[in-house]
């Protein structure tokens, strides 16, 4: 009984120790998602004028430019997609449902004739993919709950010269990113986006039959514009996914630890009451045993 009740108490301490581990990362998880919340509240209002610009370039110009290439203009062979995990665990479910999100996208464009081109962000995804032996075009990892601006740009570049070589050297007709939106602290939605060829965000209204198209003029020429645009809208687009899954993975991470925590706290009062039940039969064994050795020296008296 001493040895089962030693071995609760030892329980108890290591249980008090992870406790105080999980705490210390709920924390920390809950003070950075807040600064990751305000970076992507800060970007939103330039990608989505920037968006809405490009799309309406897109809708009303008759530019011959990769920019302004309807989907249906391309035949599509090979379509990159872009999807980004974390670095280390303990964040729940969020890589595994934006994996899972980046396979049912895969999976699709493989039925559709297309062959998919992987672009990964974040330790998780490498190394689910790489487990499966399946190739990455490129890959990027260390920075997935603290994004940085350079990053994005690398990224954007990779993928914007990609696009703008032949699919027969290598390049891709279509680039498809999947991220996480961090709807609130307690609900983080894995969705998927096209980002070349344009989409035509909602705020860009069709034009009727008496409507007036907008006329746009380009300084110096059309082409140079757009060729200047065409980075700058992938990378504030790519900016702003790196972001919002930043403050999803903290998130999720904060209520990990908070369950974790809330778990051991359970645990330990279990423990406890083990140990104290352990204790109680403990002294009631020595007792009867007195009482027993007593009663056997009355006897022989």
């Amino acid at each position: 009984m001493a040895a089962s009740l030693r071995e609760l108490r030892q329980r108890r301490q290591s249980v008090t120790a992870t406790k105080k581990i999980t705490k210390a990362m709920e924390l920390i998880a809950s003070s950075r998602v807040i600064k990751a919340q305000q970076a992507a509240a800060r970007a939103l209002p330039f990608t989505r004028e920037l968006n809405r610009a490009v799309s309406a370039v897109a809708e009303y110009s008759r530019l011959d430019h990769p920019l302004t290439k309807e989907m249906e203009e391309t035949n599509v062979k090979r379509a990159a997609v872009f999807f980004i995990t974390s670095d280390r665990g303990m964040n729940g479910a969020y890589s595994s449902n934006a994996i899972k999100t980046a396979a049912r996208v895969v999976q699709r464009m493989r039925d559709e004739g297309t062959e998919p081109v992987r672009y990964i962000v974040g330790k998780k995804g490498i190394n689910y993919v790489n487990f499966r032996g399946l190739p990455i075009e490129a890959s990027w990892e260390g920075f997935s709950d603290a994004p940085t601006y350079d990053r994005a740009v690398e990224i954007a570049d990779q993928l914007v010269a990609d696009f703008l070589k032949p699919t027969e050297e290598g390049g891709v007709d279509a680039i498809y990113a999947v991220y996480t939106r961090m709807e609130s602290m307690i609900s983080q939605t894995p969705r998927v986006r096209r980002l070349l060829p344009l989409e035509v965000v909602a705020g860009v209204r069709d034009v009727g039959e008496h409507d007036l198209i907008p006329l746009y003029e380009f300084e110096p020429d059309p082409e140079t514009v757009l060729d200047q645009l065409l980075p700058l809208y992938l990378r504030s687009r790519i900016w702003f996914y790196l972001l919002q899954s930043a403050a999803s993975q903290l998130a999720s991470q904060q209520r990990a630890m908070k369950s974790a925590t809330d778990n051991a706290q359970q645990l330990i009062e279990r423990l406890t009451r083990e140990a104290n039940q352990a204790r109680q039969a403990e002294i009631t064994q020595e007792i009867s045993e007195i009482v027993g050795g007593a009663s056997a020296l009355a006897e022989q008296n």
